[in-house]
């Protein structure tokens, strides 16, 4: 695992030990950011199952401005630290120890872009899109990138924003969803 393109180009990063977290692979998160390539500029990310933190990482490499990477293990959060560390990108980036949920109940910051890479055996990718939809921290021009197991299916629209775009990379599914006018 390594970051792919910008400032912190071919730095290898680090992740947890064990079954707890599942990085996304670089094939897939390269299509991301492909996806993504002319919407990271100065953007506010939040990246709201940290695991290594490279979801963020890549972006704040590619010229995001600032990112929050929450995550809830204190093991992940060392991780995503040394990751910032070794990249140089630890001023542009803060660390939250926090629930998902918890994070979202307490939210008041409006994001440019939201990683949503929960573990795939739970509901987490659909509580957390309910509850980003109730709290309205998605910008005007927002992304929402959701990574899923290709058999998991997502609503189409929920208050604020729209699925614009599905993709498919082997047994990987990326739903893209634009702030907008919902169903």
């Amino acid at each position: 695992m390594r970051v792919i393109a910008g400032s912190a180009r071919s730095v290898p990063l680090l992740s947890r030990e064990g079954q707890d977290t599942r990085p996304t692979s670089d094939r897939v998160k390269e299509a991301m950011f492909n996806i993504l390539q002319f919407e990271l500029e100065g953007r506010r990310v939040l990246d709201l199952f940290g695991g290594s933190g490279q979801l963020a990482i890549e972006a704040l490499s590619r010229g995001a401005a600032h990112a929050v990477i929450v995550d809830q293990s204190k093991e992940s959060i060392a991780v995503i630290r040394q990751n910032l560390e070794k990249t140089r990108l630890q001023a542009q980036a803060e660390l939250v120890c926090s629930d998902y949920m918890d994070y979202l109940n307490c939210c008041r910051t409006r994001f440019d872009l939201i990683f949503l890479d929960p573990p795939y055996r739970e509901k987490f990718l659909e509580n957390a899109l309910k509850r980003i939809s109730e709290i309205d921290i998605l910008t005007t021009n927002g992304i929402i990138l959701c990574e899923r197991p290709v058999e998991k299916s997502l609503p189409d629209s929920y208050t604020g924003f729209r699925s614009s775009r599905a993709y498919r990379y082997g047994k990987t599914g990326i739903t893209l969803y634009r702030a907008g006018n919902s169903v």
